[in-house]
Order: C-alpha cells, then structure tokens, then sequence
C-alpha cells in the first residue's frame, strides 16, 4: 500500500493582527509620525484627484486613497538607506519614503509639514505627476515613474510587476556590500530592499520568478503585496485560487505574514519583523497588506461608478479608514484632540494648496476660470531626447586600428574569457551572472572558463528566468556601484525578457531623467546554422536597433571584441555585445600584453579598400563579404566592418565617405528578412546619401522564415556566401557588368 505523509514547509506564513495593548505600547512619537505622513499623502492625493478631474494632470492619476497605511506603515520600519520602488499606484510610497527621508526622526503635529525641505520635497513630487521640468525626472516620469535615489526611491514603474525584478538587483548589491565589508573585518548588518505591487502582479512570471531568484540567493528584499482585491476591476476571487496571496510566500521558501492594510501599526509591525529577518541574513521576506483603493484604478471617481463594486462595500471599507483608526487610537490615549487633527489637516492643505498656486494658473481662455499649468513651467521640447544615453568616458588607451603592437594568436572564445578575467581582476563591481556561467568549463561555450574559481561570489549561475536575472542586472546597475554582465544562452531568448530588457533597461535612464546610469552589458550569441531551429537561432540587432537606450556592439575580431567588451565596461549605458558561433573557433591576432585597450565608440573598420560598391557587414558575414570581394574582381568593394549598430554610434563618417566615393552600397546579414537589422540602415541611408545612389540599396539577408531544424532548411533560411555573391551580382547588373 502506498503511504501519503503531508509536507511541511521550510518557513512560515502567519497573520499578524493588533490589539489595544499593541496600541498602548506604541510609541507616541511613531503614532505622530504615522498620523503626519498619512494625512500628507491623503491631502496630496486629493488634491491631485481634483487637478485630474479638471484636466490639468496629463495621463493617469492612480491614487492611493485609502491605502495609506500600507505605505506609511511600512515605510517607518525602514532606514533612510533602504530602499524601495513600486508600481503605477506609488505616490503614497514615494511621499512615505521621501518625508522618511527627510524627517528620519519622525514628524510632529506642531511642525506638520511646514519645512522648506518637505515643503519642496512636494513641489517636486507634484511637478513631476504633472510632468513639468522642476519635477524629480523633469517631466519624464510622471505619475507612474517617481525616482529619487538619494531618499532611496529606486523608481515606481507603470508595467505590473516590471519593477520586483529591478527591487532584487538592489537587494543583491545590498547584501553583496555588507559580506564585502564583514569580509574586511568590519561589522555592518545590510540594507534591505522593500517592493510594493499589488494583487494583479502578483500572478505574472517577472513577480513568480524572483520570488524564486530572492528565495534561492537569500536576498534581503521584501515582496510587499498590497492586495487592494481588484486589478482594474476583476476582484482577486476571480483569478487566483486561494486569495490569501501571503501563502504563495512559503511555497519559495519566503518567510511571509498577512496583516490588516488599513491598520498602520499592524503593518508596521509586520515590516519590523520582516527587517530583522533579513538584515540578519536569513534571505527574502513577504507581507500581503489587504487594503482598499477608494477610487477607481484611475481618476476621481468610485469603482462602483462603473458597476464592479457596490456602494455598500465601498461604506464597508471606509468605515475603517485609516487615518480616523490612528486618531481615534491617539484620542484614547490623549495624545491628540479633535481640534488638533483639525488644525493638522488645515495646515498641510494649505501648504499643499499654495504649491500647486506656485504651478497653475487661471486659464485666459477659459470662461469657466479653470486652471493650467504656467507656460514657463514645461520643458523645453528641444530636450525630448536629452538623457537617452551618456556621453562616452572611456577609462583606458584606446588602441588605433593602425597600430602594430606585438601580438599572439588567440581563438575568439578564449579572447573572450581572457578580457572578462582581466576586467574582473581590475574592477571588484564586475558581475557576471547567467544560466550555466559557472559551470561547464566556462558555460556552454567555454566564454567564462575559469572565472567562478577565481571570483566565486561574482558569478552568478541563475536559474532558468530571463526576467528575473535581467531586471536584477537592471536594478543592480541602477546602484552605480556595480556592472554586471549578464549573459542570454541563445539571443531569442530576449523574448522572454522583453519587459526588462526594452521597457525597465533600456527605457529608465530617460524616463526617469537621467538620474543614474545603466551599465548593464549584456552578452547574446547569434547560432544561426548550430541545428538549434527557429526557437534558438536569431540575430537580434535590428530588434534593438529600433528600440531606444540600447549601444550594439557586433565584433568580428578577437582583437575587436577584447576593444569593444572593455569599452562597452566603461560606458553608462546598455550595450548587446554580439557574439556569432561561427566565430567562437575562429584565430586572430591579439595584442600580446594588453588585455586593457579600448576601441571608440562609433569607429567603424575598414577591411577592403574598394571604389565601385560600398559593402556594409557586421560579425560573420564580414569574412563573406571579404571572399565574395574577392571573387568578383571586377567589381571593386569597399567592405567595411561596422562594429557599431545602434543608432548612435553608427560611423557615419567612415560610411559617408564610402557612399559618396562608390555611389553604391550593400548591406550583408545573414539573418531572417522580418527582423532584419539592415532594413533600418537602408532607410536612414537612403535619407542621408540618396542623391549620391547610382542604384537601389541591394541587400543580402535570410529569408522570410526563422531557420528550421532540418540542415538543409536551415542552409536555404539563412544567407551563406552564394548569397553574398548573388548580392554582388546585383550590384553588377545595376552597373552594366555580366
């Protein structure tokens, strides 16, 4: 007979609810604090609730109303060095977190909020959810993207649950840091990284994978889930199995607890002990706070407003308002008077009212006397691209193409596993993390040989979650204390991880108005013509190349990539190094003592003179546009390498040059024609040099069809050197040539 014995789970989950000795043991200085902060955030919201409902907000107003507690509470267990980022719904968070920082000994009913510091603390705020130049990002974010990174405001994001991933990159630096220093000798208990999302990101696979990723590394991150019971407007009920989403905590191995959301100390509490567990090293923590939005997911009007909740229900939850349970708590125990909170609540609206005086103003063409925002106010629209990427620093002796140092012969594998040695060696914030990094000799294909040994904390063998691993090198990159290196096993793979890669990595530095860098390099190969079928084969570039925030950087070279990896280290912004696998075996000539020179951004490299056609290639079709050059001797190609694929680093110096000189160009890849990376280059060629073109752009690429498992399928889908010289043929054609 078979026998069934029930599991038991590593850790706990449990719920924490308060009584009136709870209350009485509070400190009086906590309460006021609480009490403060609360009426803040609610007096701001209204206020932001009644510009939405005038239509002096641009975009979405998603207030917090009536989920104060959850913040406040919860922000008060934290220091002024933690950290914290949150979704769309984030103001009450971000003002919590910001007046915390301000104020990390508490706030006072006498004083309120009348210091200039708080005072322009909501000026700011306010001017970034209404997208003018004085806010924290200047306009960029606003509403749905509040970032201060001094207060240890890591960024709120409008895609649900695109932030926890970037919530897990801190709490990696933040443990990293705090072993480095006990290494040295020193005691230092870490900081700890606090996430807040609602009910409906807590079933997408970003959330569900770095549960997993936090559980497994020991992360000090809290998942704080403010279950407000509605995603929009389906009820939590409908999309989960058991709405207690607390107990998804233990089944990862995460210490959990459930609490009231609409009583501060409860949460508070619960974010206390969630601190002292994870300063003290035992891994992640989650707290599902059950809460409740007065308001519908956006604007100034009750979800029952549009049928998918009651007015009864909504009567239900506001007789429990927050707010009223601190004062009546304080009342008890004589700690405020009616009259008190009265003068409080007059005393922030007034501030606040004042402020958005400083920012609006009557309308001149409106009869009504409605407001709008002072013309001076706004950004300047020339800056609409400013802040995309940062200029180029480069930290080491570049290396000219010209130069003949001595050299070595090296294969293209093992260059790069020398550079990422050396850039390792030199640079304690290099981390490499990805699937099989550590293992294998090097990965599955030998790229990081030796480096777990030599740097066994800083290579990071993930697991199987491109979101998660990607999104932590994104927040870990964001602390300006750390470069990782993160590596896809195979390029289509960035699917899985679109969210991160285009959304968070690429996109955050702009929006958030350039606040910090994101020197994330992330490291992809090309296997087109490996077997690996449709699903393992892409090149990815003129998918990125159409994305924005992203250098490209595309070595044929192992002298090339060494350059390019060390300059792509140096840079603050996202690069994809490209690496083909048909190059990996491949020799070439490398400096002989000299793993630290850099090439320059934007230098393409010339590899064959010519003055009939310009031929434009990147990677492995380089060497095939070489042999086809010089098989068609009577067509004289200039063949030039471009290194560089984004849009701003493209040389097109060295290009133009070129174009202007042949009057002709092709463009070489060997990937499918949909995705195609010189699709984008033919445009912006034919833009720049058209009245220099003798003939139609002629281009080489794949077919239509992502390759095939089959051999002889994936032969006719990708483009091979018969294709090159077919290219060239058309080239020839155009010109009158057999």
């Amino acid at each position: 007979m078979s026998t069934s014995t029930p599991l038991t789970y590593s850790t706990e989950c449990t719920e924490l609810r308060t009584t009136r000795d709870d209350w009485d043991a509070a400190a009086p200085e906590l309460l006021e604090s609480m009490l403060v902060q609360m009426h803040t955030v609610r007096i701001f919201e209204e206020v932001v609730l009644q510009l939405a409902g005038e239509g002096v907000v641009h975009g979405p107003a998603h207030s917090s109303i009536g989920q104060e507690a959850a913040a406040v509470g919860s922000v008060l267990a934290l220091r002024a060095a933690d950290g914290v980022n949150g979704t769309h719904r984030g103001h009450h968070q971000f003002l919590a977190k910001g007046l915390s920082f301000l104020r990390p000994e508490g706030m006072s009913i006498v004083d309120g909020v009348k210091d200039d510091q708080i005072v322009e603390f909501i000026h700011r705020t306010m001017s970034e959810i209404l997208g003018l130049k004085a806010g924290f990002s200047g306009g960029r974010g606003g509403s749905m993207h509040l970032q201060w990174l001094e207060a240890g405001a890591l960024g709120t994001n409008a895609i649900v649950g695109g932030g926890v991933p970037l919530a897990a990159g801190n709490a990696w630096a933040q443990r990293h840091d705090a072993e480095v220093v006990k290494g040295s000798g020193a005691a230092q208990d870490m900081g700890v990284t606090v996430t807040y999302f609602g009910d409906g990101a807590s079933n997408i696979g970003s959330t569900l994978e770095t549960f997993n990723l936090a559980a497994a590394w020991d992360l000090p991150l809290c998942f704080f889930i403010e279950n407000n019971l509605y995603a929009v407007s389906t009820h939590v009920s409908d999309v989960t199995g058991d709405p207690r989403l607390a107990a998804r905590g233990p089944g990862f191995g995460i210490r959990s607890w459930r609490v009231d959301g609409m009583d501060p100390l409860a949460v508070y509490l619960a974010q206390r002990a969630a601190v002292e567990h994870m300063r003290a090293g035992k891994g992640a923590t989650l707290i599902e706070a059950e809460t409740y939005r007065y308001f519908h997911q956006n604007g100034p009007f009750p979800g029952s407003a549009f049928g998918y909740r009651s007015k009864e229900e909504e009567k239900q939850w506001r007789d429990r308002d927050p707010l009223r349970k601190v004062a009546e708590e304080m009342m008890r125990r004589e700690l405020l008077t009616e009259d008190q909170l009265e003068d409080l609540r007059a005393r922030i609206t007034a501030v606040i009212t004042q402020v958005v005086e400083g920012i609006t103003e009557k309308d001149p063409a409106s009869a009504k006397g409605a407001r709008r925002i002072r013309p001076a106010l706004w950004p300047d629209p020339a800056t609409v691209d400013e802040g995309l990427r940062m200029d180029p620093v480069l930290c080491g002796d570049v290396l000219e193409d010209s130069a003949q140092p001595a050299t070595t012969q090296r294969r293209f594998v093992d260059a790069i596993a020398d550079v990422l040695d050396r850039r390792m060696a030199t640079d304690p914030g290099v981390v490499i993390l990805g699937e099989d990094v550590h293992r294998l000799k090097g990965g599955t294909n030998g790229a990081t040989r030796g480096l777990k040994d030599s740097y066994p904390d800083r290579v990071l063998g993930t697991p199987i979650s491109e979101n998660a691993f990607a999104g932590l090198g994104g927040g870990l990159s964001m602390t300006g204390r750390y470069k990782p290196i993160v590596e896809f096993m195979y390029s289509d793979f960035l699917w899985v991880a679109a969210d991160q890669i285009f959304n968070q990595i690429g996109k955050a530095r702009h929006m958030f108005g350039g606040q910090s860098g994101m020197p994330v390099v992330l490291r992809s190969k090309v296997a087109m013509g490996a077997g690996y079928g449709s699903q393992h084969s892409m090149d990815p570039a003129g998918i990125f190349a159409t994305n924005p925030g992203w250098r490209i950087v595309a070595p044929a070279t192992p002298r090339d990539y060494i350059g390019l990896m060390n300059t792509a280290l140096d840079l603050q912004d996202p690069v994809l190094v490209l690496e083909h696998v048909d190059l990996y075996a491949v020799k070439g000539e490398i400096p002989a003592e000299d793993l630290d020179y850099r090439l320059p951004v934007g230098k393409a490299a010339v590899r064959r003179a010519g003055e009939d056609v310009t031929v434009l290639s990147y990677l492995n079709m380089v060497d095939l546009s070489l042999q086809a050059a010089e098989q068609r001797a009577d067509l004289d190609a200039e063949v030039i390498d471009l290194r560089w694929l984004d849009r701003a680093s493209l040389d097109w110096d060295t290009i133009g040059a070129s174009i202007t000189k042949t009057n002709n160009v092709l463009i070489v890849e060997q990937g499918a024609s949909g995705t195609s990376y010189g699709g984008w280059l033919a445009d912006e060629i034919q833009r720049r040099y058209f009245d220099h073109l003798d003939q139609p752009i002629q281009r080489v690429t794949g077919h239509e069809a992502a390759p095939s498992i089959s051999k002889v399928l994936e032969a006719a889908a990708n483009a091979d050197l018969d294709d090159v010289l077919a290219g060239f043929d058309e080239v020839a054609r155009h010109l009158g040539l057999s």
